[in-house]
């Protein structure tokens, strides 16, 4: 596209002497693109000079912008090598006038202007590499490298830090680089070697870029931003690298690698090196600490320059000043350092663009996320402007009379519109990322509470392992007269006091948690409210204090998303680790915060029993469809592909009926059909039933396995066929056979509820095929009714209930009713899985009355009620003298009784009535 049709602005000559000299030295030039050049040169000596410099090239240059570049780096790039310093100077000359005459005229886009510089300092820091790395070479110098090894720089890369990293290089910017090795492509006792190869190539590649000559300069080039620049070579190692920042890494530098990129070199090599840093960048927590760190920052940047107090434009930074350029970019990165390790979709290394995400995802408001684009943009033009005057890499406004004229020339605007502008964008930053970083203090004055806590219980929090660190108790210090006050405002605020010291005590650490309260104030509320309800949630919530991230996470209250929803996010989040093991700690902390949100969504009322049991079956069936492709290939890696059709998962018991509870293990049989396939084909071969019994042991232990995340469940295996005496994984043909030939009631009774969950498609629809094939024949009554009584005698005499609150044993509760249930449906051939659907598959053969069957499922609902109430508020069978005023009010919100002696009353009655009910129907049975 021709330039001057790209034009939409002009600048004004502060000098029009000046500004006709310029338009003279160009006299090809007209109309538009006449007044550009007069307006240019009239207000920025330097680019006066560069246009009397370039008066041949620019008539030609100002056809087609991108045309002339393009061939500018071509030129570069076919030159030779010993020229290098001359032609990149050259070059440089006409990128930095044809990019400031574009940016001045509005014809290209910010984004463009700041692209193009660093698109040639790319090409430049490439070209300069190569020039140096090629000399070391020839001279044998770098060990065992050839010239092939030119355009990879022997396996050296620099790394380009901050705006160039970015892509946002500002006009008169310089790069700021760090340079490493791949030691790996070395022998031992050639690593010396090649270190101080690379050392020459860098220092001489710096001075390339760097040295002013007749020519003038490439690139101010910066290489300290390495690790520990004071001690350490201008060339490092990469594995030294990664043990710096492993160890020592700061949150500065961790801000300062979310722009970074491989630019020049071993570009492959490079990449490597910052995956392995991706640990060290992005946290798998929400890292609220980072607020303070970045906020120190801020405030140390300001003392050092002397930056403090209020905007006044004369000499104001726009880059370090109050409501600059930094303060976007800061705003910006912290809020990508906290949320940026749960979601990599928030890690850009552009300024505006990681905004836009951040305010996709909630992060940032909408508005504040335009605002701070619209503000970086204006100042960013502003602060090329001040630097095209004189290519001074400085980021002052002016404090003369000329040097705002000379600005106001550039932009083609009056001084006074400028001033105002200026004022009320720096400001408008300042207040919105001010209160960000330093949000208004607590009240001085001490606690301002209305209930006298213990003192005692106080004063040994100093003790715990939470406030081990200093920043830890300052942090706590900041948040606590918050968490007194709310808990005063508790229906017993000494019980929830105690309750708060049981979750401290827990407490492995405390910074980040205590920083996401601060950050998050009305988080406070719910852990007042979980301690002070729930003390088993709260002793997890002290082990895993993670999950607190989920709650801010932006969809911790939306709609329960269902299995494949479910499936689908923990796939995506394991495909994020290579690493076998990550990937079984990611899917401990990722279902730890859905059995989390069940637990938060059921305490406060949000869901009832019904619902929470039906998420914690959905959330269980989730973990074991998204762990079956991770264990299946690890295994495969070793033994290959699984022979035959594969194998499933049938899930028994409660995740059959699907309807499981806080601390509910899981029932589980795995089936496989190998097909004829006697043996894996993989490194290490296995033949079929030893490959699917090892691959079964796998899948148990990927649950089952303590980690640092914990355990996902425990596995109980007892159901297959031949329960503990029989393989672990059971052929598709010897489970049918047994079935059909072997199986004793109970374990027909299992396959009422039985459901595959997980696995081979086209195995598991025929295993559901087969269970509707065996349930469905007419039985014997009277056999089975016998059957079911001895084994509701066996059952009471192996275990007693433990008090009259235990609401799964014992005769008329949960299990008595389901064995009932599980009757009814065997008795009537009917596969529906539910307790209500075999209860009414026994009313439809006549086998119960419609009214018993609608008292026992509603005996049932009440003692799930209370049996979910019993999981999550002490994980145990309750005991209403020790679970609180909380808990208490809890219990009577599900159970709709007026007060606990009720609920008592009403469980007891209720049950009675079930066990007679119970009995006379099996009696019934085992008369017919």
């Amino acid at each position: 596209m021709l330039f001057e049709s790209q034009i939409t602005r002009l600048p004004r000559p502060f000098d029009t002497d000046l500004g006709a000299e310029a338009r003279a030295a160009v006299p090809a030039l007209s109309g538009d693109l006449a007044k550009l050049i007069e307006g240019t040169a009239g207000s920025s000596p330097y680019l006066k000079s560069l246009i009397h410099k370039e008066a041949a090239w620019l008539p030609e240059a100002l056809q087609d912008a991108d045309v002339a570049l393009a061939a500018v780096f071509a030129g570069l790039q076919a030159g030779a090598p010993d020229q290098r310093p001359t032609a990149l100077r050259a070059a440089k000359r006409k990128v930095a006038l044809l990019t400031a005459l574009a940016d001045l005229a509005g014809a290209w886009s910010l984004e463009k202007v700041t692209g193009t510089l660093t698109d040639f300092a790319d090409l430049a820091s490439q070209l300069a590499l190569e020039a140096t790395i090629g000399a070391e070479i020839r001279r044998k110098k770098l060990p065992g490298a050839t010239e092939d090894d030119i355009p990879t720089a022997g396996g050296m890369v620099s790394i380009a830090m901050g705006k160039m990293g970015a892509h946002e290089l500002n006009y008169s910017s310089d790069i700021d680089l760090i340079c490493l090795f791949d030691e790996s492509r070395f022998d031992p006792e050639d690593y010396h070697d090649a270190r101080a190869s690379f050392i020459r190539a860098t220092r001489k590649m710096a001075a390339m870029l760097n040295d002013i000559t007749g020519d003038g300069y490439v690139f101010r080039t910066d290489l300290r931003l390495r690790p520990d620049p004071a001690v350490t070579p201008v060339c490092l190692a990469m594995e030294a690298a990664e043990r710096y920042y492993e160890s020592l890494g700061r949150t500065w530098e961790r801000a300062a690698y979310i722009k970074a990129r491989p630019s020049a070199g071993d570009l492959a090599a490079g990449q490597k090196f910052l995956d392995t840093l991706t640990p060290f960048v992005w946290r798998k927590h929400l890292d609220f600490a980072a607020i303070q760190d970045a906020h120190d920052m801020r405030l140390r940047i300001r003392e050092h320059k002397g930056l403090g107090g209020e905007i006044t434009l004369d000499g104001h930074n726009m880059k370090l000043g109050r409501g600059g350029i930094r303060e976007i970019e800061f705003f910006t990165q912290t809020r990508q350092l906290i949320a940026g390790g749960r979601d990599p979709y928030l890690r850009d290394r552009h300024t505006v663009p990681g905004l836009r995400k951040l305010a996709s995802k909630g992060w940032v408001p909408e508005d504040v996320a335009e605002a701070l684009s619209d503000h970086y943009r204006f100042h960013r033009e502003v602060e090329h402007r001040v630097q095209m005057v004189a290519d001074a890499q400085t980021h002052l406004l002016p404090k003369s009379e000329e040097g705002w004229g000379r600005i106001a020339g550039l932009m083609g605007r009056d001084e006074a519109d400028i001033r105002k502008e200026l004022q009320e964008r720096l400001t408008e930053v300042h207040e919105m990322t001010e209160g960000f970083f330093a949000p208004d203090a607590a009240p001085e004055g001490g606690e301002d509470v209305t209930h006298a806590f213990d003192e005692d219980v106080i004063a040994r929090w100093e003790s715990y392992p939470a406030m081990r660190s200093v920043r830890a108790v300052e942090i706590f210090n900041r948040v606590r007269p918050e968490i007194l006050r709310r808990l005063a405002q508790a229906p017993k605020p000494d019980e929830a006091l105690l309750a708060l010291d049981g979750f401290l005590r827990g407490l492995p650490a405390g910074v980040q948690l205590f920083s996401l309260f601060e950050a998050n104030p009305q988080l406070i509320d719910l852990l007042v409210d979980i301690v002070g309800t729930a003390p088993a949630l709260a002793q997890h919530l002290s082990r895993n204090s993670g999950v607190f991230d989920a709650v801010i996470g932006g969809s911790f209250f939306t709609e329960w998303p269902g299995v494949r929803e479910l499936t689908e996010e923990l796939q995506e989040r394991l495909a994020r680790d290579e690493d076998y093991e990550a990937q079984l700690d990611g899917s401990r902390r990722w279902a730890k915060e859905w059995q989390f949100r069940i637990g938060v969504h059921h305490l406060r009322g949000l869901i009832g029993a019904e619902e929470a049991g039906r998420q914690y079956a959905d959330l269980a069936e989730a973990v074991l469809a998204g762990l079956w492709q991770p264990v299946a290939d690890h295994f495969a890696s070793k033994h290959g592909p699984m022979p035959g059709r594969g194998a499933i998962v049938l899930g028994m018991g409660s995740l059959g009926a699907q309807r499981l509870n806080a601390t509910s293990d899981l029932d589980l049989i795995v089936i496989y059909d190998a097909d004829g396939v006697e043996a894996s084909d993989g490194r290490r071969p296995l033949a079929a039933r030893p490959y699917y019994a090892r691959f079964t042991q796998a899948l148990v232990t990927a649950l089952s396995a303590p980690m640092s995340q914990g355990r996902l469940y425990e596995v109980d295996m007892r159901l297959r066929p031949s329960g503990t005496q029989g393989p672990v994984a059971t052929s598709l043909a010897s489970f049918k056979n047994y079935q059909m030939n072997e199986a004793w009631t109970w374990e027909h009774l299992a396959l009422t509820r039985a459901r595959p969950v997980t696995g081979a498609p086209e195995l598991m629809a025929e295993v559901e095929g087969f269970r509707q094939e065996v349930l469905a024949p007419e039985k014997d009554k009277a056999a089975i009714g016998k059957d079911v009584q001895e084994m509701r005698a066996r059952i009471a005499a192996a275990k007693a209930p433990d008090g009259p609150w235990d609401a799964k044993i014992g005769a008329g509760r949960l299990q008595d009713i389901e064995l009932l249930s599980q009757t009814g449906a065997l008795l009537a051939g009917s596969s529906r899985r539910a307790v209500t659907q075999g209860l009414q598959a026994g009313v439809a053969i006549g086998w119960l009355s419609a009214s018993d069957a609608s008292d026992l499922a509603s005996t049932y609902r009440l003692c799930w009620q209370v049996q979910l109430a019993s999981k999550l508020l002490s994980g145990s069978t309750i005991a209403p003298n020790t679970i609180g005023a909380g808990g208490r009010a809890f219990l009577l919100r599900e159970t709709g009784a007026d007060d606990i002696e009720a609920v008592l009353r009403k469980l007891t009655d209720a049950t009675e009535t079930a066990a007679t009910t119970v009995t006379a129907a099996l009696a019934a049975t085992g008369e017919a």
